[in-house]
């Protein structure tokens, strides 16, 4: 898929290598959008730079009213920030909505906009939320409006020497309320049929300003100008939230496409557009919404997982722990972590679904984050710590089975076994994180899994059994539960 492979330390490495490989070189972090551009043979490179080891990019942290995103701060740490769930709510529902927990571990906020897709869910809420974007090259800085940034469809202005170094954006005030909505055509792993996000400024009852962003209904996100002129001075009864709703159809001439008709965009966005603002007409529609499920769990080390290793840095040879033990990878510097674990560790438990980050079969544990290992380069595990199936360990006793395997035998929830290793290792995960999650926690754990036998209702309630059967949690170690983290994001190498 590439030939090089190229690891910096720093921002100024970084900045270095792109100046040197120019449009020859792709970035990578969390890979859940280059790694299946590059399976599908769309703009194709010969070098990866991946920045994930430079740890001044890993960040969420508030500044004099400014919340700001590092490069790669992924999904999981927005929805973990307590500044983005108390101030950017629009942005933490988008997060929530991206993908499957296992690619929201790894996605990078910054990479879905530097792909710059209409119906990346990140995009409109930065817009409406008034984002700008911080690129740097060896040439100096720039500073553009995201609404500037991005020229159409999966084109934006970022030259081939540049890296989107940071994401900024105001935090929301006392006098603000905002919120974002999406249609989709499933509840997980959809792309938008159409998205929005509000932001409203109040004078008591009253609103002073309105900033509307409506995404996947054009080649970029596009604001509702007529409806926010309309609803500046007016309280959100049923007649103003659906005179807006009216008026946002001003802003757009949408498509037809295999999610939906023109007619039924135009429809749909009226409507969320009204139920949108209904939402705000209430102040508690700003509280935070409850602790998220990450599926991950630090470094692992807390959780009985073998600690990351740490060596040289990478000139070819993954050097690696996988379930224990230390293995030098050499033929899988220009492979997938999926493609390294079968061909090169001779690990077949994990399985190959999709190859695209949809189906979940081949979730592993990289640093403590389940992850699909077809959208991870297998150098990113290099002076890291990998679980897959074969590594799931079983609890104390003569039981041979992880207490989650021994609760899918006794319910009947193995079915044709071929989506069941990536089952275990997500539900596993999320036993390591809760203690005792409810069911909804469960299909949020699972929602990133595809059973080719759609028997869901075994495997839910396997997960819910094997938590109620375990005062421990489901790797023998007492689960950390679903901490958020401090505004100030900290990751272990390679897990971005």
């Amino acid at each position: 898929m590439w030939q090089t492979y190229l690891q910096p330390t720093s921002v100024a490495d970084a900045l270095t290598l792109l100046a040197k490989h120019g449009p020859s070189a792709r970035i990578v972090a969390g890979g859940t959008d280059v790694l299946v551009e590059l399976s599908r043979g769309l703009r194709p490179t010969k070098t990866l730079v991946d920045i994930t080891r430079v740890p001044d990019l890993r960040y969420v942290r508030e500044e004099r009213g400014l919340i700001r995103l590092g490069a790669l701060a992924t999904h999981n740490d927005v929805l973990a920030s307590p500044c983005c769930r108390e101030r950017a709510l629009p942005l933490v529902q988008a997060c929530q909505e991206i993908g499957a927990p296992q690619l929201r571990t790894r996605g990078t906020v910054a990479g879905n906009l530097v792909s710059g897709s209409p119906a990346n869910d990140t995009i409109t809420p930065l817009v409406a939320l008034g984002a700008e974007v911080v690129l740097v090259s060896t040439g100096g800085e720039r500073v553009l409006p995201l609404a500037g940034f991005t020229l159409g469809v999966r084109r934006t202005d970022i030259r081939p020497d540049e890296l989107l170094r940071e994401i900024r954006f105001p935090a929301l005030r006392p006098d603000q309320r905002g919120r974002f909505l999406k249609l989709g055509l499933r509840r997980a792993q959809a792309i938008s049929v159409v998205d929005l996000a509000l932001v409203l400024t109040f004078d008591d009852e009253r609103i002073a300003a309105a900033r509307i962003a409506l995404g996947s209904l054009a080649p970029t996100i596009v604001r509702a100008a007529a409806a926010e002129a309309f609803l500046v001075g007016k309280t959100l009864n049923p007649e103003t939230c659906h005179g807006a709703g009216r008026l946002a159809l001003d802003a757009v001439s949408p498509i037809s496409d295999v999610r939906g008709s023109a007619a039924y965009r135009r429809t749909a966005i009226a409507n969320l557009v009204a139920r949108g603002l209904r939402d705000l007409a209430t102040p508690d529609c700003t509280y935070p919404p409850p602790p998220p499920v990450l599926l991950d769990t630090g470094d692992g080390s807390a959780n009985g997982e073998a600690p990351p290793p740490s060596g040289r840095p990478f000139v070819g040879t993954v050097e690696t722990v996988v379930n224990g033990v230390p293995l030098s990878l050499t033929g899988a510097g220009s492979k997938t972590l999926l493609d390294a674990l079968r061909e090169d560790a001779g690990l077949i438990g994990t399985k190959e679904g999709c190859a695209e980050g949809e189906c979940g079969a081949c979730t592993v544990w990289l640093n403590g984050q389940a992850v699909m290992a077809c959208l991870v380069p297998a150098p990113q595990a290099h002076n890291a710590s990998v679980t897959t199936i074969e590594g799931l360990r079983p609890s104390a006793g003569d039981d041979p089975l992880h207490p989650l395997q021994r609760a899918f035998v006794d319910h009947g929830a193995v079915q044709c076994g071929f989506c069941i290793p990536g089952m275990l290792m997500a539900g596993a995960k999320l036993l390591q994180e809760r203690l005792r999650p409810d069911e909804s926690a469960v299909r949020v754990a699972l929602s990133g899994n595809l059973c080719r036998c759609t028997g869901y209702r075994k495997i839910v309630d396997a997960v819910l059994a094997a938590a109620d059967s375990s005062p421990v949690s489901a790797n023998g170690a007492s689960p950390r539960g679903a901490t958020l983290r401090s505004a100030n994001v900290s990751s272990p190498e390679g897990a971005s």
